[in-house]
């Protein structure tokens, strides 16, 4: 075999086995091309992109795996192959080169000592498609993947020792052993390797103490990356995996960013496998380059330059809202405002930074209240459809922590780390929560923040922490009885508190009105919706389909961010003042407050509708007539809402109310406090003494509405106070 001709072995042959065709793989010549590669690779405007990188940054260098390619494929194949081999090659490279250019600039001032080189980290990108999680299986480890999803987890940092330093109980030889990176350890010789002297007792086997001072250490900490919502396939949960990411990726990446990560599949032997499955490991990936995909700057070159025009030549047609609210669930009919206020949420108003570091909001929040089947959760699939990033939820299923973000204890660490709930996965996206009105009031306080801030505070079991949930709140309701009774104040209907009714932008009360023509025209559409179901669509238009809404959509949320104009502010600002004096009005003729808050966060809305209906255009201010619009949807939707309801003190007359009076007399009279008795007998009652039926019951809500009765077993039994 020629071991003994006198050559010199080392024990890194085990790890680069001699492949067929010479032995150019070796160690020695894959560091020379890196060393090369670094030094010498030109991009295509002629400068050396590496070089300069390492010279500006000592500590990482970030490659494109497409460059190693072009300059060597030989090179990039290996580090696809076999990226824990050669990695740290390519580490010791770059660090070789550093140390070579570093003494350079030395010389020139003079002082002719070596500087001192840490090491420096590979950080590697790829433009290759990314994976599904649910593919990897054995054939890839060991191998380069890349992998997207969104993270869910992060854990605290520890420390990992790369070289662990070991003495000798015995003869305190000390001995330097390297660590497998990752989530791997040290392998441990089981005897000391000291010759011993005549009359010395020999180490005894296993001597090894380990000294941590002297070892070396890296910071590491593990992530948890889940599938992208979008990505799972019906009916399945979604997976996650395992990451471990190291040095100066630590505490880069907080829960509920979107990920794409390029690493090595790897295997380790976790602590609490099942008895006896010897050979069983557990997959993870170790980390070598990340690149979050969700960002406000997100790249120009997601978009093909045909692409662009198309978008541009649709924002300028006249009729590109019109049509734009045309492609909104054209699956229902009718709600022309609705399907409008649902294109500004989607489009999103301008995001602001004030130079004191406060943030103001650009996303909007839209409530639909109203009757059932008046479609609010289709509109609501809808959009989860066609947003970008969407989350939808039921009211009822969610609770506070599962809204916001959880604090979990890890099975195998003890230790407490944090898990991002439906708000913050839905980061740069909306959140869809269907059956609104029937969350548990302790929930719903969980998300005024970040309605309004963007922001979720945690400060549980030691961790304190604000994480990003930038997003729009769709949501929908029914009033307390079920269906929208026209006969009780907008107070009575609505039922949530106004901290939380003033968060929403725009709000709207769907009705179901009992209208003969109306009625038919309905009729027809859903049945030719049906009829026509399994028919295909022809695509007259190129800008159709839902998928080219969905594009445009990003086109316009990552490309534009409109500002008003001049003359739309001041006209903004008279017509704020005067809504306020209407309410002012409103409430001094009623006596009581509206149930609705015209405030400053309304104001705010009005110039978030006015920004996102000129993103729709790809305009770059908002003029005046985006405003007037921004007005009328905000007068149809919260105005007539804070209007609504009977106000008994505005329309009566002196009779009627003289009425209504007796009434109220004969009520007391029949009950004394404390009594009760059913609704239907007391009218009943009322009406063979001469009453009018709706007279009583007008005089009933009004002694209801003053405290006088209240209502009981579903509004079957009245008990006076």
């Amino acid at each position: 075999m020629g071991w003994d001709e006198g050559n010199v072995f080392y024990s890194d042959q085990a790890q680069f086995p001699r492949r067929e065709g010479g032995g150019s793989d070796t160690k020695h010549a894959a560091l020379r091309k890196f060393k090369e590669f670094i030094r010498a690779f030109r991009s295509n405007n002629g400068d050396l992109p590496y070089r300069e990188s390492l010279v500006h940054n000592t500590k990482f260098l970030l490659v494109a795996i497409e460059d190693l390619e072009s300059f060597d494929p030989q090179l990039s194949e290996n580090i696809r192959r076999l990226p824990a081999d050669f990695l740290p090659l390519f580490e010791t490279a770059s660090a070789e080169v550093l140390a070579s250019l570093r003494s350079k600039v030395a010389t020139e001032t003079g002082e002719m000592e070596e500087p001192v080189t840490g090491e420096v980290q590979i950080l590697l990108s790829s433009k290759e498609d990314a994976i599904s999680m649910r593919t990897l299986g054995a054939d890839y480890i060991s191998k380069l993947v890349k992998i997207s999803g969104i993270t869910i987890a992060a854990s605290r940092t520890k420390a990992k020792a790369t070289y662990v330093t070991l003495m000798c109980k015995n003869c305190k030889n000390v001995k330097m052993v390297p660590c497998r990176p990752g989530l791997g350890g040290a392998i441990v010789p089981r005897s000391c390797d000291h010759a011993t002297h005549p009359g010395e007792e020999p180490c005894p086997i296993d001597p090894w103490i380990i000294v941590p001072d002297k070892s070396k250490y890296v910071d590491q900490q593990t992530l948890k990356l889940q599938e992208n919502p979008e990505d799972v396939p019906v009916g399945e949960l979604p997976r996650n995996i395992l990451l471990s990411v190291d040095r100066h990726l630590v505490q880069t990446v907080p829960p509920g960013t979107r990920l794409t990560i390029v690493g090595i599949y790897s295997i380790y032997q976790a602590a609490s496998t099942q008895k006896g499955a010897v050979a069983v490991r557990q997959p993870y990936i170790r980390v070598v380059g990340i690149e979050k995909t969700y960002d406000d700057s997100s790249g120009p070159s997601a978009f093909a330059s045909e692409e662009e025009e198309s978008f541009k030549e649709f924002a300028r047609r006249p009729d590109s809202y019109k049509k734009i609210c045309s492609m909104i669930a054209p699956s229902i009919y009718g709600h022309a405002d609705v399907k409008k206020a649902v294109a500004c949420l989607l489009f999103g108003g301008s995001r602001k930074r004030l130079p004191d570091g406060v943030r103001l909001r650009g996303d909007i929040n839209v409530l639909l209240l109203g009757d059932p089947s008046t479609a609010k959760s289709q509109f609501l699939k809808f959009v989860e459809k066609t947003a970008p990033v969407a989350v939808y939820t039921s009211g009822k299923g969610s609770s506070a922590a599962g809204l916001t973000a959880s604090v979990i204890r890890d099975g195998s660490s003890r230790e407490f780390y944090l898990e991002g709930g439906a708000m913050v996965l839905a980061d740069g996206g909306v959140v869809c929560i269907d059956e609104f009105d029937k969350m548990r009031v302790e929930d719903r306080v969980a998300i005024h923040e970040a309605m309004e801030q963007q922001t979720i505070s945690i400060a549980k079991a030691g961790i304190t922490t604000v994480l990003n949930s930038r997003t729009s709140v769709l949501a929908a309701a029914n009033p307390p009885s079920g269906r929208y009774d026209d006969l009780k104040t907008a107070q009575d209907n609505i039922d949530l508190q106004t901290t939380i009714l003033s968060r929403f932008d725009l709000i709207f009360i769907v009705k179901d009105i009992r209208e003969y023509g109306q009625d038919k025209l309905i009729a027809s559409h859903v049945i030719k919706v049906h009829a026509n179901a399994g028919a295909p669509r022809r695509v007259t238009d190129v800008f159709e389909g839902e998928n080219w809404l969905k594009r445009y959509i990003e086109y316009c949320r990552a490309r534009c961010l409109p500002k008003l104009s001049a003359s739309a502010a001041t006209m903004l600002q008279n017509n704020y003042v005067k809504i306020r004096q209407q309410m002012r009005q409103q409430a001094h003729e009623t006596g009581e407050a509206t149930a609705i808050p015209i405030t400053v966060r309304q104001l705010e809305a009005i110039i978030r509708l006015s920004e996102s209906l000129a993103k729709m255009r790809l305009s770059v201010e908002a003029t005046e007539e985006h405003v007037t619009e921004a007005l009328r949807l905000f007068n149809v939707s919260t105005m007539d809402a804070a209007r609504s309801g009977i106000n008994q003190h505005m329309n009566m007359t002196p009779e009627l109310k003289n009425e209504i009076q007796q009434a109220e007399k004969q009520i007391k009279r029949r009950m004394g406090i404390g009594s009760y008795i059913s609704e239907r007998r007391l009218i009943d009652e009322l009406s063979r003494m001469g009453m009018n039926e709706s007279i009583v019951r007008r005089a009933l809500l009004i002694m209801h509405q003053r405290d006088e009765v209240e209502y009981k077993r579903e509004r079957h039994i009245i008990v006076r106070k």
